[in-house]
This record gives structure tokens, C-alpha cells and sequence, in this order.
């Protein structure tokens, strides 16, 4: 049976409520809970926010010099033809250390925006774990591209790609909004995130634009797994758990309640 007049237009009045609806309640989870949080909190809620933008103005401003340049590369510098061991060392450092060939303005806004949202949503240690974890699950994977060296359908890279510097903040930034995108049920973050983190894949094929996808599929695997507790965590946080069962040794001991004595009858001479 044909669709009538009538049909069409209580279809498309019902998408419209879904997008309407849709967009107030992630304009409402991205933009007016964390600015409420802002308010309770103060500027104290954005420490990591201004941490790490002064972090990459910082690093961005002693890389203009040779010897500075140096130093920087010896701190946070990473890449694949690197030990592992130093990976992992420069890592953290390497979330404030800015590509040289990008604009460093327009990506400093974009990580304080990141790292702001994360920061008043999530909290401090949540959004330093998000932030790292992507990131390095980025670096480990271009290690393991290069390691599997041209060819494999096109998921290998040549080994000079090894020595490309890696993506820094740009891969936590990516991170952070994809998170948040799935935590609070925001899909129009999540397509501009993701869409074009695939677009930039697709135009310009090259080790940054694949490192950004990992930490996308990273983030969204870590986004799936919010509010879940897992079995080895959860056993870890119990035996870790410090509560104290007994008193301290310095109170005096608590009496405890125990049969009740009845008088033993004792014989006198007269």
C-alpha cells in the first residue's frame, strides 16, 4: 500500500522531534553540565586544561632554537625506531610536545576545549588515563606496522616511516572527544570526531592520520567499558581496600559480651 500524504508528513514530523531531541540532550551533556561544573568548581576545574596548554606553549617555545629543539626531542621526542623502553619513558612528556609543522594556536585551543570538557566530566584521573592510553595505543601500533614492514594489505608501513615524529597531544585530543562522544551519548561530536579523523586517513595517507584511528577505536573500546567493573580490577581494589576490621592495637580492647555468671555459693564455718 502506498504511503499517503499524511504518512510523510508524520514521518518526517517524528524525525524532526528525534533530531531536536537529540541534539538538546548532547547540548545539554557537553555544553551545560560541564559549564554547572565550572561554576561549583571554579578555575580549579580546569588544572589539567591549563597544564597542558602551557605545556605545549612551553615545549613549542624552546623548540625555536637549535639547542632547544634538541632538548625537546630528548624528552618527549618519540618514534618507532625507538626502544620500547624509551617509548614508554618519553611518552607522557610527549603529550605536550606539538608537531613543528602545524599551527600551534589552533591545536592549543583544540586541547585545552579537550581537555577542559574531560576534565570537568570525567575528573582528573580519568581523563589522564583516556588521554595516555590512547595515545599510546597509537604508538604501539605504529611500532607494529613498521615492524610488520610494507605489504599486509596495506596495515604495514616501509621502516623509514620509523623515524617520523610521533603524533603528540593531537592523538589525546582525538581521544578525549571520541570518550566523551560515546560516554554521554553525543553523536554529532562523535561524527565530527570520527568523520573527520577518517576524512584526514583518506586525504592525506600518512603515519598521523593511522595513529589518530587507533586512538579513535581505542577510545570508543574504553568509552564501551565505562561504568563496567571488570573481575580483575574489582578483586584488585578489594585487596587493596585498607578499611581496618579490628581496632588499633594503641585503643583498649572492647569488652565482649559473654555468658552470664551466677554466683558460686561459698560454705563458712561457723
Amino acid at each position: 500500500m502506498p504511503f499517503m500524504k499524511g504518512d510523510w508528513s508524520r514521518m518526517a514530523a517524528r524525525g524532526v522531534r528525534f533530531v531536536r531531541r537529540t541534539l538538546r540532550d548532547e547540548w545539554h551533556a557537553i555544553v551545560v553540565e560541564p559549564a554547572r561544573q565550572l561554576v561549583r568548581r571554579g578555575l580549579s576545574g580546569l588544572v589539567l586544561a591549563f597544564v597542558a596548554a602551557f605545556g605545549v606553549i612551553f615545549f613549542h617555545g624552546i623548540a625555536q632554537h637549535p639547542f632547544g629543539r634538541r632538548l625537546v626531542w630528548h624528552l618527549g621526542g618519540v618514534t618507532a625506531d625507538l626502544p620500547l623502553w624509551l617509548s614508554l619513558l618519553r611518552t607522557p612528556v610527549s603529550l605536550y610536545v606539538p608537531a613543528l609543522d602545524l599551527p600551534v594556536w589552533a591545536g592549543i585551543t583544540q586541547l585545552f576545549l579537550a581537555f577542559a570538557l574531560a576534565e570537568l566530566t570525567l575528573g582528573r584521573a580519568r581523563t589522564l588515563a583516556v588521554a595516555y592510553v590512547t595515545t599510546l595505543a597509537g604508538t604501539m601500533t605504529a611500532r607494529v606496522m613498521v615492524a610488520l614492514g610494507p605489504g599486509w594489505w596495506g596495515f604495514g608501513l616501509p621502516p623509514e616511516v620509523g623515524r617520523i615524529l610521533d603524533t603528540g597531544p593531537s592523538a589525546a585530543v582525538v581521544g578525549l572527544f571520541t570518550y566523551l562522544a560515546v560516554v554521554r551519548r553525543a553523536p554529532v561530536v562523535f561524527t565530527l570526531t570520527g568523520g573527520s579523523m577518517v576524512w584526514e586517513s583518506i586525504a592525506v595517507p600518512n603515519l598521523a592520520g593511522r595513529e589518530h584511528l587507533i586512538a579513535v577505536a581505542a577510545a570508543i573500546v574504553l568509552g564501551l567499558l565505562h561504568g563496567h567493573r571488570l573481575p580483575f580490577p574489582a578483586r584488585l581494589a578489594e585487596r587493596l581496600d585498607t578499611t581496618p576490621s579490628s581496632p588499633p592495637r594503641s585503643d583498649p580492647p572492647i569488652p565482649r559480651p559473654g555468658p552470664p555468671r551466677h554466683p558460686v555459693p561459698s560454705f563458712r564455718l561457723p
